[in-house]
């Protein structure tokens, strides 16, 4: 139902825009959602029945409501599983909603949290006869998983930390007012019908400003067509949509890599002015194929905060009508971008969507690549600890441990995209004692780590995800220790940003990074140099197989270049300050026998 189908006759009269979508020639998966009775048809029916997975058709729905079907790789039998995961927008995760996950993942799940890049909890291990009391549990446990998934605006970023002062409060705001207005309005009924058996009880309402904004969906420029899902239409998305908050400096969520960047301003009163707006990042690529690159965010300009709400809905809206429906590759917004340019994209904006002015870009500080690790104050009377988790996998007595703190002094989680988890509301009156139950689970010094792992990021891969082709979150702490181990015997004292995924979809983003291995085949990787350690440069691909017991080998002489030059820049500084050739060269000088 993907690339290569054969297209279906139009459909009549359906709606006003001229998007493939909707009235224009479909393609099977496109006509399939929009038969799917706002996401439906056939998920609900297969709910009901005894089989111990879904079919393929069903699958694709399960994704618009936070889960994909896996199977483990490793055994000869099918071994049918679901993979589960939540929206929180800014990472913020209640603490009965921490608890309640706690428990799930330990009687229906395989024992084990993940906090992902994008600052939500994954869950894995949970069978298909007991994922509804699963997500009606985190439903009424004032969490969510519509649309963690799916053709759909995804989870919205935001800097995790719980600062009181500055812009934080106004760009976590700002996030949890996007995630309401970009949410799907038919698919959140048809999600609580589903899994919570229609109970409204839980819903956080939305701010009167988010109400307002989604009424003009209906008969604003952004209209779909479709008076139940005004925004989306029928058929959602060409494929996911991405968006990100920020304060100026802080880069802790990978501005440039969304759809849609936002770095908020605010006044001396912490109110939002405006915000600074980037448009058309994406990391997914597909190997040996060069239509599908990875591509950093273009500036758009500055946006008064009054019209965020209408801009976002705006661009989302020129995506919907303008992104590939036809090849599923090519179909997210950087795509857009590229061929037909911001200036192109700022004139269809402008005149057919979002009718407000956009100004020049303010003036930024320098971004930087935060991770809010170790005791910090929050605001006067409180703290927050951030603790390193690599890869994000919260398993075994750290998991338990830091449920009991959570549930005895009730504190607020927040997941970072660096996929450590922060501790939030810590009174004067707690900080020691929360302290001393770190103590009694193994954190210590949740500020002091090891610098190769503070910032390095893995996707989950092997053995659950169907598109690894190699490992990646299981074999990075082994990555680590030898990048650390030839560093030290180098005696190179500076660290490097390095990311690991097990195929080129970049779930952990390791176009960004200085050092990034990304899978090509079984113990084999791509090598990307170049990246900077504050995520503002696309890395570049140099080798395009690297078996990894030739780590050490290969990436001696890149190491030598760098220790002997005399420019003292950081690694993927260096690498960007040589010409391509030179580094091939040392590439080439490693691989000589």
């Amino acid at each position: 139902m993907l690339e290569g189908e054969k297209e279906l006759p139009p459909i009549k009269n359906e709606r006003i825009s001229p998007c493939i979508a909707n009235g224009a020639k479909r393609v099977k998966f496109e006509q399939f959602k929009a038969d799917s009775n706002y996401l439906q048809e056939p998920l609900a029916t297969e709910l009901a029945n005894s089989s111990d997975h879904f079919t393929n058709d069903a699958v694709q729905l399960l994704k618009f409501h936070g889960s994909y079907q896996q199977d483990n790789r490793e055994t000869k039998e099918k071994e049918w599983q679901m993979m589960l995961r939540l929206r929180s927008p800014g990472g913020k995760i209640h603490p009965s909603l921490f608890v309640a996950l706690d428990d799930l993942a330990n009687r229906l799940g395989n024992g084990t949290l993940r906090a992902t890049t994008r600052q939500a909890f994954q869950m894995h291990g949970i069978r298909k006869d007991n994922l509804k009391e699963v997500i009606k549990t985190i439903v009424t446990s004032m969490g969510s998983t519509l649309a963690a998934c799916g053709d759909i605006n995804r989870n919205v970023m935001a800097p995790a930390a719980p600062y009181e002062t500055g812009s934080y409060p106004a760009a976590r705001k700002l996030a949890n007012d996007i995630a309401d207005v970009l949410s799907p309005v038919t698919a959140e009924n048809t999600y609580l019908e589903l899994w919570a058996d229609g109970d409204l009880s839980y819903k956080i309402k939305p701010s009167d400003q988010v109400k307002k904004a989604r009424q003009r969906q209906i008969k604003g420029n952004v209209f779909s067509g479709d008076t139940k899902e005004p925004l989306y239409g029928t058929t959602y998305m060409p494929r996911k949509f991405k968006c990100a908050v920020t304060v100026p400096g802080d880069n802790s969520v990978d501005l440039l890599t969304h759809d849609i960047g936002l770095v908020a301003f605010t006044n001396k009163t912490g109110d939002l002015k405006g915000c600074n707006v980037y448009v058309g990042g994406g990391m997914g690529r597909t190997h040996n194929l060069e239509t599908t690159f990875a591509r950093i965010a273009d500036p758009l300009g500055y946006v008064d905060g009054k019209n965020i709400f209408d801009l976002v809905q705006s661009i989302l809206a020129l995506q919907r009508d303008y992104g590939d429906r036809k090849t599923r590759r090519l179909a997210r917004m950087k795509y857009v971008l590229n061929d037909m340019g911001i200036e192109w994209f700022t004139k269809e904006l402008t005149t057919k969507y979002f009718f407000k002015s956009i100004h020049s870009l303010k003036p930024e500080i320098k971004m930087k690549l935060e991770d809010y690790l170790g005791w910090k104050r929050q605001s006067k009377g409180l703290w927050f600890v951030g603790i390193p988790l690599l890869s994000g996998r919260l398993s075994g007595q750290t998991k338990t441990g830091l449920k009991k703190i959570v549930q005895k002094f009730q504190l607020e989680i927040r997941l970072t995209p660096n996929q450590d988890i922060l501790l939030c509301n810590i009174g004067d009156y707690q900080k020691s004692s929360v302290s001393d139950a770190l103590h009694e689970i193994g954190i210590d010094n949740p500020g002091k780590t090891k610098p190769l792992a503070k910032h390095a990021l893995a996707c989950p891969a092997l053995p659950l995800c169907g598109l690894a082709m190699t490992e990646a979150e299981r074999t990075l702490p082994d990555i680590l220790e030898r990048i650390n181990t030839q560093l030290k015997s180098m005696k190179i004292m500076k660290s490097i940003l390095i990311r690991v995924t097990g195929c080129p979809n970049g779930c952990a983003r390791p176009y960004m990074a200085e050092l990034a291995l990304v899978g090509s085949g079984k113990d084999q990787y791509q090598l990307w140099l170049g990246g900077t350690d504050n995520l503002q440069r696309l890395a570049k691909p140099f080798l395009q197989r690297m078996h990894i017991n030739d780590l050490e080998k290969t990436l001696h002489p890149l190491f030598i270049s760098w220790k002997n030059s005399e420019n003292n820049l950081n690694f993927g500084d260096h690498i960007q300050s040589m010409d391509d050739q030179a580094i091939i060269d040392l590439l080439s000088s490693s691989q000589a026998p």
